[in-house]
Order: C-alpha cells, then sequence, then structure tokens
C-alpha cells in the first residue's frame, strides 16, 4: 500500500560525499563543507527571475504604503529578522516596513523554543495582521513549517502577496502561497544541519531580495549608500567620503555642503547637482519618496538655471 507521508525533504536526507565526516582532518572537513557550499551560488542563482517578479510586486506595493513579512522558525526565522533590522541603518527605512516574525519570538533569536515552529496558530495570528497591500514571505528550509504555513494561510486571506521561500521542491507549505522559490541546495554536510548550505542560500536570497527592493525605493543613488544613518563618527565620515566621491567636491566642500544641509546626504547631493536651495531641494525630495535620482530630474524639468552634470558626464 502506497504511504501519505510527504517524501523527505532533501535538506534531511544524509549526504553520501560527506558519508565520512569525522574520519577526516580539520582541513579535509573544511574542505568537503567548501565544495557542498558552490552549490549555494547555483541555487540562489536559478532563483533570480522568480525574485525579481517578487521584488517588483513589493516595491509597487512598498510605493502604495504597504510592507514586507517574514515569516520563520529557527535558523530561517533568524535570517529573516537579520536582514529586517539592518535595513533602517543602512538604507534609514522607517520601523514597520519590513519585518522579521520568528516563531518563539523575541526569545528564540538566541535560545530554542519548545514547539514554537509547530505553531500554525501562531503564524495565523501574525499573518492575518496584514493587508491587501501586504507582502508576506515565508522561509522554511524543509518548506513544511506549520508556522510558516499558518502565517501565509492567513495573510493571504486578508489579501497580502505571499510567497514561501524553501530548499525543497516539494515543500508542502508551498500550496499555502501565490508562489513558491526553490533554493534546491540538496543534503546539508551534517545531515539535516540546514543553518549550512540552507541558511547561506537563504541569507544571499534574502540580503539581494532586499537591497534590489531598497534599490527599486530610490533609497541608494548610483551604487551609493545615499539613505545611511549617520549615528556615530565612522558612519559620519562615510557621509562625507561618499559626498566628495559622488558630488566631486573638496573634503572642506563636502563639510561645509553637508553642515548647510543638517547634515542629510541626500539634501546635499540634490544641492550639489541642482541651483536649488536645501529647503527646496528637501521638499523634493520628499515630493518623489526620497529618491535623490527623482528628485534631481524634477528639480531639471523645471524652468531656470540646468543642473550640473555628474562627475564623467556631460549636460549636453
Amino acid at each position: 500500500m502506497a504511504s501519505s507521508q510527504q517524501p523527505l525533504s532533501p535538506t534531511e536526507q544524509r549526504n553520501p560525499r560527506s558519508a565520512g565526516l569525522d574520519d577526516l582532518d580539520t582541513l579535509g572537513v573544511l574542505r568537503v563543507m567548501n565544495e557542498e557550499d558552490q552549490a549555494v551560488l547555483t541555487a540562489v542563482a536559478d532563483a533570480l527571475p522568480q525574485l525579481a517578479e517578487l521584488v517588483d510586486i513589493a516595491a509597487e506595493r512598498m510605493r502604495r504604503g504597504g510592507s514586507v513579512h517574514y515569516f520563520g522558525a529557527g535558523t530561517s526565522g533568524r535570517l529573516g529578522v537579520l536582514d529586517a533590522s539592518e535595513l533602517l541603518p543602512t538604507f534609514n527605512l522607517e520601523p514597520g516596513r519590513v519585518v522579521g516574525h520568528l516563531a518563539g519570538g523575541q526569545t528564540a533569536l538566541v535560545n530554542a523554543v519548545e514547539n514554537a515552529e509547530d505553531s500554525a496558530e501562531d503564524g495565523r495570528r501574525f499573518g492575518g495582521e496584514l493587508g491587501p497591500d501586504d507582502v508576506a514571505i515565508g522561509v522554511a528550509a524543509s518548506g513544511s513549517t506549520p508556522y510558516v504555513r499558518g502565517a501565509l494561510e492567513a495573510a493571504g486571506e486578508a489579501g497580502a502577496h505571499t510567497v514561501l521561500i524553501s530548499n525543497n521542491p516539494d515543500a508542502p507549505v508551498a500550496a499555502a502561497a501565490a508562489a513558491h522559490i526553490v533554493l534546491d541546495t540538496g543534503p546539508e554536510v551534517v545531515t539535516g544541519s540546514t543553518r549550512l548550505k540552507a541558511g547561506t542560500a537563504q541569507k544571499l536570497t534574502l540580503n539581494g531580495f532586499s537591497t534590489a527592493l531598497m534599490i527599486a525605493l530610490g533609497r541608494t543613488w548610483r551604487n551609493l549608500m545615499v539613505s545611511v544613518v549617520a549615528t556615530n563618527s565612522k558612519l559620519r565620515e562615510r557621509t562625507v567620503r561618499i559626498l566628495c566621491e559622488a558630488a566631486d567636491l573638496s573634503d572642506a566642500e563636502a563639510r561645509e555642503l553637508l553642515e548647510r544641509t543638517g547634515g542629510d546626504l541626500k539634501t546635499a547631493l540634490v544641492v550639489s547637482f541642482t541651483s536649488v536651495t536645501p529647503v527646496a531641494a528637501a521638499r523634493h525630495l520628499e515630493d518623489n519618496d526620497g529618491s535623490v535620482k527623482a528628485a534631481i530630474t524634477a528639480v531639471s524639468a523645471e524652468p531656470g538655471p540646468a543642473s550640473r552634470a555628474e562627475p564623467g558626464q556631460s549636460n549636453a
């Protein structure tokens, strides 16, 4: 009689290439791990077209005031919390716009919380708080976590766009999501230890997703981190260096301009490339969702003196 059980996830299967792991010396162990890690880049590369679609959907919804929510347990959940928490200092993203939900809450960041990942009801409670402009992203290596299933089901019922990111092509939770992004990294070096290849692929994917999302929302300019929150001396000096390089200014000129713009790098950039005052530059940024590129374009479209070219470019 055929079994009704779900097939074992690749992430839980034994890896024949590491079967003799404890017979190896330390360098041998590390080489096996490194060789297996090569599969991570391939798995992420294969998922890029789907990831690009997700970025575009999330950007459109965030422009309408929506938010993005990661849901996960264990390593997967911690990676979601990490990715979300780094967006405020890196891109000055407002709290609540990208949120990481971890089964078991804050305690589970450093300690295992008994049965937390098995609570579909907890997932439903948080997923049910989302709305039609939001995006729910479940992250689960085996794609079978009840907490993630509950969150995606409730978020979908609330009208949110739902996506599962897993390392299992046959993930059972995929049925609860509108899309399934598969990171096919195969069995782990240490059987079932998804903090290894599966977790590394998830981190790369979340990094790529959130960074591309911030770029789409105008939180960078060229390849510069112009939305950085200068909360310490290192970051304040970085702000000066970015302005010097972007606007072809001397150190003294950059510091003087930042002084005039209240230390706001985006405002300083708009002032540098246009003829407007700091107040007008700040207004153009506000009118264009904080995008330096869009603000400069808006100023250039107004009657009056033309904006100066960027270093290496021509006004012609």
